[in-house]
């Protein structure tokens, strides 16, 4: 039997258990897809964790995971464009990528390029379009300097990137040891903590034109002190900070569709964008991945690999 991640309650990462599960039924227009990678996520931590029981409740038991790379094995009858054996990136909106088999809607799915890695592959559509999203809301172009916080973590790395591609000048809020990976692409990297304010306006004596935030913490007055404008600030993780501020949250949902994550994986599969791994891990220790995610000090991406 196909094993997944499975969880009975709220809770901290030990309500986390991977279990033997009947084969996923497919449905007409679903394919089911072997799952080669699948990439964790903060909002899967507060998920788990009740805290966003109000915007986004889980139905016990509970599966994980949106992201997934892997080979088509089985398709539904009114499927067309897909046969067993294609290798696929995509996702899935029923938290149930994680794991070794899923049931994944046809329209969710678009070719690998064998120039992106499984491991890239597996966890780059939530952070590639919480990123995309997020350039899109603070309208990047050139001539712009844009702050991005979280600037090393799993969508600020992508977020940087992006914004670089708009032509936009960014300055990028991270701890000293990814200060290199930051310059290497074209990133103005500034340390956060106390003083940053000065720091930012040192780096940005111009001003800053818009600001993008992926750490939370308080970052939103940070921007307005900056002067930056209400429109041109988004959070994707903030949301009592954006309801009282009245700054955007636009996220992964605005642009979840097919046609974004092909750009995507485009871009990386021609070097125009690095999607960081950060850490790989067995399927069975998925508590083991999601500890290292908390620590909120990673580059890049996590990984689970069935």
């Amino acid at each position: 039997m196909p094993r997944a991640v499975r969880f009975d309650k709220y809770g901290d990462i030990d309500v986390l258990e991977v279990r033997e599960v009947s084969r996923p039924e497919v449905a007409a227009d679903e394919v089911l897809v072997r799952v080669r990678a699948a990439g964790i996520n903060p909002g899967e931590n507060a998920i788990r964790a009740g805290t966003l029981h109000e915007r986004w409740p889980a139905t016990f038991p509970s599966g994980q995971g949106s992201d997934l790379a892997g080979v088509v094995e089985e398709a539904g009858t009114a499927v067309r464009g897909w046969s067993v054996g294609d290798e696929v990136i995509g996702w899935v909106d029923t938290r149930a990528s994680h794991a070794e088999l899923v049931a994944v809607p046809a329209g969710n799915l678009v070719s690998r390029d064998p120039a992106v890695p499984w491991q890239v592959g597996g966890a780059l559509f939530v952070a590639g379009a919480t990123a995309y999203a997020s350039a899109r809301a603070v309208g990047a172009g050139p001539g712009d300097t844009i702050v991005v916080s979280g600037a090393a973590g799993g969508v600020g790395s992508l977020t940087v990137q992006l914004l670089r591609h708009a032509g936009a000048t960014v300055i990028g809020l991270a701890r000293e040891p990814h200060h290199s990976w930051l310059r290497e692409h074209g990133v103005v990297p500034v340390t956060y903590g106390d003083g940053v304010l000065d720091r930012i306006r040192a780096a940005a004596p111009d001003g800053v034109d818009a600001f993008v935030d992926t750490f939370g913490d308080g970052y939103l007055d940070l921007a307005l002190e900056l002067g930056v404008a209400q429109d041109r600030i988004n959070t994707i993780i903030d949301f009592a900070g954006a309801a009282r501020t009245g700054v955007k949250s636009e996220g992964m949902s605005v642009v979840a569709n097919a046609d974004v994550l092909a750009e995507l994986v485009k871009l990386v599969a021609a070097g125009d964008l690095d999607v960081p791994i950060a850490a790989s891990y067995p399927l069975a220790e998925v508590r083991a991945a999601y500890r290292d995610l908390m620590h909120r000090h990673t580059r890049g991406k996590i990984v689970l690999v069935p």
